[in-house]
């Protein structure tokens, strides 16, 4: 069982064997005065000049990251009460620029999530796997969001009980199942509530885009230059629209529509996943060793996929260690090597050897979604995920009735998948802390040029959404990628990556709808 509401960034995927990214959209609190005036100046608060006046302590980092500095970032936990014994101690790192060539500035990273480690994304992925020109001209830098990694990170189960929480039938074929599936829910809330007390009240992405603001005034920049993906584009597009004068570069790739509804989000994203899917049997059917033959057609390896779960569902499979492969493990596992068709050699191998008994490898794509490594530990990265998921958009479902009204446009927007997307998004109905944004619309008045990029085929973050926010931004510039995959940028295409480069690097968009392959 898991939330399905999971994006992931391909590139952080090869580099890090995975990091989680969520499709929660925020409701759009208006700013405080904090928004208003350069850090530092006049037009600051008092209450939180001591914040955008602080300076980081850059020291060298911890552990096998040569070339990297740490620091320490204050933020207040509630920016309307701001009060010194209750701020959060956020972990921001940099790497600073190689040259040769004029210094731009500092280039803030995020991969998504909520919940994905952006530290963890610039010292094992950015900060060298990012074109070398860019990293010529910037400091890259990334702050791990309030609540997420290292910073003051939400924590809900132990790792056993985590073990316990996914593997849950998220499928429920009968009363005493659903049961069993929103007594998960609970249990996982409740643990939620009962360790991280009041910090639930406080991770929603507003106040994370508030965040970055003041580690722009820490890091001594006038504007905020940005590459946010998936969830991190809404993270992006929130800042723009809290302090659009402070907008310098923003890239928002695999972009989010604010606009959506978290029923509609999660519906959305189940066509996604089947579009992706669809892809995805297309070309098995090109190799012999596919395990799902359908002549390439959606529909019929659609059918064969169903059935292999419903095997699964009646009888586990062994992995080779104490761990079974479980309907839910091996649907979580199908959904990981969705994101990036460079997995999918991977999928087929993983779904003959599961039909012929052996689960390790699907249970292996599985544990690479929700980070839990080898001995058995997980980041915080699905707790982080549902705070701030459920903090940001009311509930889809708020018990199972709404799921069963639902359960038939979940199913005809993916027959094999549709089932277990609609379940999932019943996970916020339980959450202890009532959500604080709204669907809604942002377009950033005044704002410097904001590039958004699309891929046609994204499962996670489906190509519409692109288009809607590059839309709904005043300055938004659609930049599309005709392609499979999570994310756009630095995963092959020349023509994408020279056109986000040329705008880094000269401040100039691409032309108006420009389309790569």
């Amino acid at each position: 069982m898991d939330t399905r509401r999971l994006l992931r960034t391909s590139g952080t995927l090869a580099a890090t064997a995975a990091l989680l990214i969520s499709a929660a959209v925020s409701g759009g609190a208006a700013p405080s005065a904090a928004a208003s005036g350069r850090a530092g100046e006049e037009g600051a608060p008092t209450a939180l000049r001591p914040y955008y006046e602080q300076k980081l302590r850059w020291h060298a980092c911890a552990g096998k990251h040569p070339g990297f500095e740490c620091a320490t970032l204050r933020a207040p936990l509630d920016y309307d009460r701001p009060s010194a014994g209750d701020d959060l101690k956020l972990a921001v790192s940099r790497k600073k620029a190689t040259g040769p060539g004029r210094h731009l500035g500092s280039l803030m990273v995020n991969p998504g999530g909520p919940g994905g480690s952006a530290i963890t994304f610039l010292q094992g992925y950015a900060a060298a796997a990012y074109p070398a020109p860019v990293r010529a001209r910037y400091d890259m830098v990334a702050m791990d969001p309030r609540g997420v990694a290292a910073s003051e990170p939400v924590t809900c189960l132990s790792d056993a009980e985590m073990d316990a929480f996914t593997k849950v039938d998220a499928t429920p074929d009968n009363e005493r199942e659903v049961g069993e599936l929103t007594d998960s829910f609970k249990k996982f809330a409740n643990a939620c509530a009962s360790r991280s007390g009041k910090l639930l009240q406080h991770v929603s992405t507003v106040e994370a885009a508030r965040d970055m603001d003041v580690f722009r005034a820490a890091l001594g920049d006038d504007r905020l230059h940005y590459v946010g993906a998936s969830y991190g584009t809404f993270l992006g597009a929130t800042y723009a629209g809290l302090f659009p004068s402070r907008v310098g570069r923003l890239v928002l790739d695999g972009a989010l529509d604010p606009s959506l509804s978290a029923e509609r989000v999660n519906r959305d994203q189940t066509a996604g996943f089947q579009t992706a899917f669809a892809s995805f049997a297309a070309d098995c059917a090109r190799h012999d060793d596919c395990p799902i033959e359908g002549g390439g057609r959606a529909d019929v390896a659609g059918v064969r996929l169903k059935s292999f779960f419903a095997t699964l569902d009646r009888r586990p499979i062994p992995t080779g260690k104490s761990r079974e492969l479980t309907e839910s493990l091996a649907t979580t596992g199908v959904i990981s090597a969705m994101y990036d068709e460079a997995s999918w050699p991977l999928l087929r191998k993983a779904l003959h050897n599961a039909q012929n008994g052996d689960g390790a490898l699907l249970l292996r794509l599985s544990d690479a979604y929700y980070e839990r490594n080898d001995r058995g530990v997980y980041t915080n990265l699905m707790p982080a995920n549902s705070a701030v998921n459920c903090l940001d958009l009311p509930p889809a479902f708020r018990g199972p009735a709404g799921v069963r009204r639902a359960l038939s446009d979940f199913e005809k927007a993916s027959p094999a998948l549709g089932t277990s997307f609609a379940w999932a998004a019943l996970s916020c109905g339980y959450w202890p802390v009532p959500a604080v944004g709204a669907p809604h619309r942002i377009t950033a008045p005044g704002a410097a040029p904001i590039l958004v990029v699309g891929t046609t085929r994204d499962p996670a973050t489906p190509y519409p959404w692109a288009r809607a926010l590059a839309a709904q931004l005043s300055s938004g510039r659609l930049l599309t990628y005709d392609g499979d995959g999570h994310t756009a940028y630095n995963r092959g295409s020349a023509c994408v990556d020279s056109a986000i480069n040329d705008y880094l690097l000269t401040t100039t968009p691409p032309p108006a709808s420009r389309r790569c392959s």
